[in-house]
């Protein structure tokens, strides 16, 4: 019998196994832009620890493995801003990365207080980017990382939940 992979929240729990998938998670990243500094791949064990104390960090396990990870944030405009979204490589190509993002969208939205979600990637990551405007994000700009990838920064409104059409 197959397992299914369940979305939650994150647990302090979890950084090691966190940290470890980002690692192997961004190796293709890397590669796409022989560049092995981006900022994934060098950040630390006690950097992603804040990260889950102070963000909104998702996971995506099966059984007590985790295989897939993203995190967020809402700023003071309202902006939800969305990040190190991965999955693991031998489960890319089956969704998981669009139900990550739905979660953390959701998981962002509050009513009245999230007016967008912004995220990026960078220029060459088709699949990324085809995922993203499949899940109505577009181009709103870009800049170069200090790693010096360039990146696309994309975004969509976010919907309130209690707006709806009224058709007579």
């Amino acid at each position: 019998m197959g397992m299914s992979v369940t979305i939650s929240a994150a647990t302090a729990e979890d950084a090691e196994q966190i940290f470890k998938l980002q690692y192997l998670a961004f190796q293709r990243e890397a590669e796409l832009y022989g560049n092995y500094l981006i900022q994934p791949l060098t950040q630390s064990l006690d950097s992603l620890k804040g990260e889950l104390a102070t963000d909104t960090v998702l996971v995506a396990r099966l059984g007590d493995e985790i295989v897939g990870t993203v995190r967020g944030s809402v700023d003071e405009e309202g902006t939800a801003k969305i990040a190190k979204l991965c999955v693991h490589p031998r489960l890319q190509g089956h969704g998981l990365g669009a139900r990550l993002l739905r979660a953390v969208e959701e998981a962002l939205a509050s009513p009245g207080t999230t007016t967008r979600f912004r995220l990026h990637t960078g220029h060459k990551s088709e699949s990324n980017l085809r995922l993203y405007r499949k899940a109505g994000y577009v181009k709103v700009g870009g800049r170069t990382a200090s790693d010096g990838v360039q990146l696309v920064i994309l975004e969509k409104e976010a919907k309130d939940p209690t707006d709806f059409a009224v058709s007579a």
